[in-house]
Order: structure tokens, then C-alpha cells, then sequence
């Protein structure tokens, strides 16, 4: 029966989704209960997937560049100083006759 504040709806009908409402099946079964919960992390793994595409990727990226450009000043620092090493032994070696092997080790 309806009122005119509900038409088409019988005032003693249960809600719908309440219990002894049409449609409505009872609890959710152990299989709904799975599918919400497998909605539920498949939502959450959306949002953690945009977190690490938005922010954590982003800052890695700035941060792998500062320390590649200070490897790279550390690694030219020291090919110069390898560079001045093998300048001054080279130098050296000149002012001195080349060694004779069977004079024995030399000083």
C-alpha cells in the first residue's frame, strides 16, 4: 500500500537492506566477505602505487643525481691525483739511467 509521502511503498515493508527486506540475503556470506576485502586491498595497492609513482620516485630521482655528481667529483679528484703521481714518478725515472737486470734490485 502507499502513502502519500511514499508512494508505491507499504509502511509496515521492512527498508530495504534491512533484515526481512526483499532482496535482502542475510549476512554477507564467507565469499563476500573475500570480494570486499579483495576490493579493499586492490584499492589500497592503487593508492600506494600512486604514492610511489608521485613522490618516492621523484625524490630517489633528485637524490641519485646529487650523489652521481658527487661520485663523479670524487672519482675526478682522483684520477688527478693519480695524473700528478704518475707525472712526478715519470720525472723521476728520466733523471735516472734505465736499470740493468743483472746489476741485482735497485735502491
Amino acid at each position: 500500500m502507499s502513502t502519500p509521502n511514499n508512494p508505491g511503498r507499504d509502511p509496515n515493508e521492512p527498508k530495504a537492506g534491512w533484515p526481512g527486506a526483499p532482496g535482502w540475503d542475510g549476512p554477507p556470506t564467507l565469499g563476500q566477505r573475500i570480494d570486499e576485502a579483495l576490493e579493499l586491498i586492490q584499492m589500497e595497492l592503487r593508492h600506494a602505487i600512486s604514492y610511489v609513482n608521485d613522490a618516492v620516485i621523484p625524490q630517489v630521482r633528485r637524490e641519485s643525481i646529487g650523489a652521481m655528481r658527487m661520485a663523479a667529483e670524487t672519482l675526478r679528484n682522483l684520477a688527478d691525483r693519480f695524473e700528478k703521481q704518475a707525472g712526478g714518478a715519470a720525472g723521476q725515472q728520466q733523471n735516472q739511467p734505465p736499470h740493468d737486470p743483472t746489476q741485482g734490485p735497485t735502491k
